[in-house]
């Protein structure tokens, strides 16, 4: 998902730097639909670091109860660090994929 995101967004920042837009309105029609497609990745993205902070939470307090539970607890917590990493890379670009629309949006006034 990382490079097939970055990937679209050099192609629209080429796209906006070229000086002639050929299918301007077809451009910004598809990018509305890569934005979609993108939030919806991100709020999937989002719904399991939410579980996964959850279990994380539920197995440190479990911890209190046994030791047992360190080394799952610090497996999950490696994951969910991760998860949140990749949330807010997405949310990042997400939001930069916003700035591009407007900026498409400029060139076809």
């Amino acid at each position: 998902m990382r490079e097939y995101i970055h990937e679209y967004m050099l192609s629209i920042d080429n796209y906006i730097a070229n000086k002639k837009h050929p299918n301007l309105k077809e451009t910004i029609e598809n990018h509305l639909v890569k934005i979609e497609f993108f939030q919806e990745e991100r709020r999937i993205h989002l719904y399991v670091t939410l579980f996964y902070a959850l279990i994380t939470l539920l197995f440190l307090g479990m911890m209190a109860i046994s030791i047992i539970f360190l080394p799952i607890a610090l497996i999950l917590t490696v994951f969910l660090i991760l998860y949140i990493y990749h949330y807010f890379y997405l949310e990042n670009h997400v939001q930069y994929l916003y700035k591009q629309y407007d900026k498409l949006k400029e060139l076809d006034k």
